[in-house]
């Protein structure tokens, strides 16, 4: 089942509960794929897709911090909800132990050791842990590793 199926599957069954947060979220996140689909003139690949809702997780992170930092408990409960329900059609999240022995790889591949090599370490991991891994959480990785 596509992921786009999923999404109406989940829909109609979010509206038969009634259930307003869910829908809205589902409803956002089909705008977002759709939109992105008709940037890219095509049917998006599933890394497409993961690109896409990735992209949705990290925008509702990012408000998340927003809220907690100016003492809108009210919105960050909101959007910690909104995030699982994102995160529920994400692969299964890397840690980061997975992400340190990807990296390891990576610096064994590329020759790395210093942080000169930084960019060439990112652009064999980032592939790697597309829609799997925090880019932030990859970056810290990359950068603790080259120091």
């Amino acid at each position: 089942m596509s992921l786009l199926e999923q999404l109406n599957s989940d829909l109609k069954t979010a509206m038969k509960a009634k259930d307003k947060l869910r829908l809205t979220v589902i409803r956002s996140l089909k705008s977002a794929l759709t939109n992105a689909q008709i940037s890219a003139g095509q049917d998006l690949s599933s890394d497409e897709e993961l690109s896409v809702l990735s992209s949705q997780l990290k925008q509702r992170k990012e408000s998340l911090q927003e809220f907690e930092n100016g003492d809108r408990a009210d919105l960050a409960d909101q959007t910690k909800a909104e995030i699982e329900i994102v995160t529920a059609y994400l692969p299964e999240q890397l840690d980061e132990a997975a992400v340190t022995a990807i990296v390891d790889e990576a610096m064994k591949a590329t020759g790395a050791t210093g942080k000169a090599d930084f960019g060439k370490v990112m652009q064999y991991v980032m592939p790697k842990v597309k829609g799997r891994a925090d880019g932030a959480l990859v970056n810290q990785v990359v950068k603790s590793k080259l120091n």
